[in-house]
């Protein structure tokens, strides 16, 4: 859901939106506005707010990270739902991200900056799937993260698929590197094997 200006005044009852700038608003905004709804996304100068997730989401979120950290080197940390600064109009949250464990901070860590990912995923919700096949991954391979992943659900079963991409540092765009529906077995950004089938979702 984008946000649209709202003219309610403080006193009225209801949710009130800030009212963006002729210019959109920036990274800084998205930080700094009060009463920002959890997990607002900056997508080009306008808020993103986020509607309630199925549990797919959640519990496949859940799948990837404990996957992800199974395997995981001294030199990375896996993330979940971070804001990642793209440029002064774009801080997307992807739902789970491999960053660089030297841009880690502390715990009052509230973002990070897109040359800290190796890794962004985003899964699709009803609500995003614009975004998250189109919008994102265009943002993500021009501010140059190397390698993005993309969870869905296949037609028909309802069964987790991963579709996994990869960078080309020639053109700046993402390269399909793999589909796959029962288990994710993969050698970069490090070695990988995480069963997604809907058995190990639902074991969760």
């Amino acid at each position: 859901m984008t946000a649209e200006p709202s003219a309610a005044h403080d006193s009225e009852p209801g949710i009130h939106l800030p009212v963006p700038p002729p210019e959109g608003f920036t990274v800084d905004d998205l930080f700094t506005l009060p009463d920002l709804p959890p997990h607002t996304e900056l997508i080009d100068g306008s808020l993103v707010f986020v509607s309630p997730q199925r549990r797919f989401h959640n519990k496949m979120m859940e799948l990837l990270v404990n996957g992800l950290r199974s395997t995981l080197p001294d030199n990375l940390s896996v993330e979940r739902e971070m804001t990642v600064v793209l440029d002064r109009r774009n801080g997307p949250e992807p739902d789970v991200s491999v960053v660089r464990a030297e841009a880690v901070t502390g715990l009052e860590q509230t973002r990070f900056k897109a040359e800290d990912l190796v890794l962004a995923v985003e899964v699709v919700s009803p609500d995003s799937e614009a975004r998250d096949y189109d919008t994102k991954p265009l943002k993500y391979a021009a501010a140059g993260i190397p390698h993005f992943w993309l969870v869905d659900v296949a037609e028909g079963n309802r069964h987790p698929v991963i579709r996994t991409y990869e960078l080309d540092p020639v053109t700046k765009a993402y390269g399909l590197t793999g589909i796959h529906h029962d288990k994710l077995e993969l050698a970069v950004p490090y070695d990988i094997a995480i069963d997604i089938t809907l058995n190990a979702l639902k074991h969760l």
